[in-house]
């Protein structure tokens, strides 16, 4: 009986120490809630006001679009990227940033490259869209590759205007899919002057695909992966064979080829793009624009590779593919278990420094009212030496 009301009085004990935090908790949570409302106006109108913005005035530029119709898709790409660096903003002003490692891709963005990046959430767009926004007309040059699911979203149209592909996924698709990004790249990247494409190789998130990758790595006796998972091949292998350039011998021509006849150079780099959360945890569209969470670093790691050292045969570049994304494990599992700081112990190269957002002036008059906050150039991104990837072969 005294061990009965012993616990009982234990737990009423507790019971008010809960009550006790819960209540000192209160005010903040109370704040988080209406930050999170305020924001969420804020992105509201920012749509209200710039999305139609955006497609009056690329109704309104359709003669521009018979007369040059370069200049066109000039004009259409840096209100793309305003747009794009609008969505960044959402993000910077949560205080959640990215910093930069390894190769400065700065120093290509000129030039077409395909960035194949990991995929954990819906925040890796908008990681994506913050940390490219000072590479120069990369992001106004950009195509997305992306799940056809964002059709339906506030941005769809936006998309659907600019060129990005929305793939289906699912094996019923995948032929027909593939088909149709083939005609897509045919008809829309040059005529449209696009420099850069965005894919992410795995084919879905993380947390969606980890179980049936690791399934069939161990059915096909390839590595286990556990932060990343094994990549299809389909779609890097459709960019690749419409927009790699061949020289005479037919070897595919890039990065340092100097014999190239054909007004485009054609495709020269692959970008191995990495994105790792603290702790693993990673941000989703939600968090980014409601900002509820606290601010957070997000590390963004890029290695170069000339399109002239990538095989295009079906079964070596799958070999290829799957060595990046075992050495993406490696990188990861190590930037979780040390964290950032012992990171910069090891360096390869280093960013120049004071990365900046720019040219994120209005569009709209005095209309495009958010345009009087990016106007401000934040620095989202925080540059700092590379991480030597520690990768290895499965033989």
């Amino acid at each position: 009986m005294q061990l009965s009301r012993h616990w009982r009085k234990k737990d009423r004990t507790n019971s008010n120490v809960r009550m006790a935090v819960t209540l000192e908790e209160a005010p903040s949570l109370v704040w988080i809630l209406v930050k999170a409302l305020l924001r969420f106006a804020f992105m509201v109108a920012n749509n209200v006001f710039a999305i139609p913005a955006y497609i009056c005035y690329v109704i309104v530029l359709q003669p521009l679009r018979m007369l040059d119709s370069k200049l066109f898709w000039y004009i259409e790409g840096l209100m793309y990227k305003w747009l794009l660096g609008m969505v960044a903003s959402w993000g910077w002003y949560a205080g959640y940033t990215v910093m930069e490692w390894g190769d400065d891709i700065k120093t290509i963005s000129n030039d077409e490259a395909v960035m194949l990046v990991n995929h954990q959430a819906t925040g890796d767009v908008c990681t994506l869209m913050m940390c490219l926004q000072d590479k120069g007309l990369v992001v106004a040059q950009m195509m997305w590759l992306m799940d056809h699911i964002f059709k339906y979203t506030n941005f769809g149209i936006v998309s659907l205007i600019h060129g990005d592909f929305f793939i289906r996924q699912g094996k019923l698709h995948r032929d027909q899919q593939l088909l149709l990004l083939k005609r897509h790249l045919e008809n829309n990247y040059r005529n449209r002057d696009r420099k850069w494409i965005v894919l992410f190789p795995e084919g879905g998130f993380l947390r969606k695909r980890r179980e049936t990758s690791q399934a069939f790595a161990k059915k096909n006796n390839l590595p286990f992966l556990t932060h990343v998972t094994l990549p299809r091949i389909g779609a890097t292998k459709v960019i690749l064979s419409a927009l790699v350039a061949r020289q005479e011998n037919g070897s595919p021509a890039g990065g340092d080829a100097k014999e190239l006849d054909s007004k485009s150079k054609g495709l020269q780099w692959i970008i191995d793009t990495t994105i790792a959360y603290p702790k693993a945890e990673p941000i989703d569209i939600q968090t980014w624009i409601l900002g509820y969470r606290k601010p957070r670093v997000t590390h963004v790691h890029y290695r170069i590779f000339p399109i002239k050292d990538v095989p295009l045969e079906t079964d070596d570049l799958s070999d290829w593919l799957y060595q990046r994304f075992i050495e993406k494990e490696d990188l990861l599992a190590h930037f979780y278990e040390t964290g950032p700081e012992e990171l910069l112990s090891s360096t390869l190269k280093t960013f120049p420094e004071g990365l900046r957002m720019s040219d994120l002036g209005s569009f709209t008059g005095s209309q495009f009212i958010c345009s009087l906050i990016l106007k401000q150039s934040p620095s989202f991104c925080q540059a700092r030496p590379c991480v030597k990837c520690q990768g290895y072969r499965d033989e």
